[in-house]
């Protein structure tokens, strides 16, 4: 077994920020009952059909289908006394204006289940290439600085590794049908997102000498 190099110092760096949240995910809702599980299907995908045909056409937001259930409701001796269905449209922006008010002209349609913000692929990897220059000049000068204290001149880098550590999650923002409240018709929505941590690392070894 080849002895271990002397002079070898391994060394960590990190650099993070907080990067403001530039996506939005609007997840709107029907719900309904009727008798027959056939008829609430029809229902539920008229609903879910004029929600996505209103939104289609809107500049910067995209639509699509969500969940889609329908359950039985039973009585004591669990005879089906009545069939229940939700059936749900999600729309994605990074233009928060016209997601917001396009998800107030959808109210008398469907209502505002939940609202969550993220950090986008772009925004993502622009931030981690700026922290990565940061955390690599602190690796390096850490090595700089460690080196001149044990008595050497310089170092060469021996061995370095950079890992994105990713996107720190955020809790959901959740609304439920009773807060957008009958009262809210067309109103946009108030949509403020906040920030997410952005963190890369560097990690290494370097050859004082």
């Amino acid at each position: 077994m080849m002895p271990q190099p002397s002079g070898v110092l391994s060394l960590n760096a990190q650099a993070s920020a907080e990067v403001p949240q530039d996506e939005v995910e609007i997840t709107l809702f029907y719900e309904q009952e009727a008798s027959e599980p056939s008829s609430l299907t029809s229902t539920l995908n008229e609903r879910a059909d004029a929600a996505l045909q209103k939104a289609r056409g809107v500049s910067g937001v995209t639509a699509r289908s969500g969940a889609f259930s329908i359950f039985p409701s039973t009585d004591r001796d669990g005879r089906i006394t009545t069939w229940r269905g939700r059936t749900e449209v999600v729309l994605e922006s990074r233009d928060f204006a016209a997601a917001s008010k396009l998800a107030g002209q959808m109210a008398s349609i469907m209502q505002v289940g939940n609202v969550r913000f993220s950090l986008s692929p772009q925004a993502q990897r622009a931030a981690e290439q700026r922290l990565s220059g940061e955390a690599i000049k602190s690796f390096r000068e850490q090595a700089a600085a460690s080196s001149q204290a044990f008595g050497f001149s310089g170092y060469s880098i021996r061995e370095v590794n950079v890992n994105h550590s990713g996107v720190m999650p955020r809790p959901m923002m959740m609304m439920s049908a009773r807060a957008m409240g009958a009262d809210a018709k067309s109103a946009p929505l108030s949509l403020e997102g906040g920030t997410s941590t952005v963190t890369v690392n560097v990690s290494g070894s370097v050859q004082m000498k």
